[in-house]
């Protein structure tokens, strides 16, 4: 795509949340963290590319010592639709051995993904793991029963970009959530 396509698309776009609604219950999360595994010197797992800016946002927000670590693993591979098959860039380096891990993504839309890294997480070991994103999408196309412990906001049945999220590996630097125009689908 060029430069050009990209700006229309974002032109086109509905913001569903705002940068400040943003913050807001990015802060929201942090209280809810910080409460529950705040004492337990947790790794924090970012799940590359979606999860960066969720993961940079809640690190510096998050006041006790803990790790940070990261994966890449992706079924859209800057698609805009997935496919079954999991495709592992990176696994963490650090050992998850006994460890109270937190997974931070940037949605839970169908969760195979977060299914398939929260397996991963168990079979190392970890004594404990939970999901942090950004965004749940609320329909009920889920493939998979995981759930997120920690949600910031929720969406409908939106193709979404911004706050990490991407529309064909762009836009994930957008200050907000926003809905891709239908004919941009």
């Amino acid at each position: 795509m060029t430069p050009e396509q990209i700006s229309q698309v974002s032109r086109r776009a509905r913001c569903l949340y705002s940068e400040s609604a943003v913050e807001r219950a990015l802060d929201n999360m942090v209280t809810a963290i910080s409460a529950k595994i705040g004492a337990s010197n947790p790794i924090v797992l970012c799940v590359m590319n979606g999860g960066l800016i969720t993961t940079g946002k809640l690190a510096m927000r998050l006041d006790f010592p803990l790790q940070l670590d990261y994966l890449h693993a992706t079924r859209y591979r800057e698609h805009t639709s997935g496919s079954d098959q999991l495709h592992w860039e990176a696994y963490p380096k650090l050992s998850l051995t006994d460890r109270v891990v937190l997974v931070v993504d940037d949605i839970l839309d169908q969760g195979l993904t977060l299914e398939r890294v929260l397996s991963y997480c168990r079979e190392q070991g970890a004594a404990a793991v939970y999901v942090a994103v950004l965004i749940d999408k609320m329909p009920a196309r889920k493939l998979s029963s995981v759930t997120a412990d920690f949600v910031g906001l929720e969406i409908g049945d939106d193709y979404v970009f911004g706050y990490g999220m991407d529309y064909k590996g762009y836009l994930r630097n957008a200050a907000g959530i926003f809905a891709v125009a239908k004919q941009d689908r």
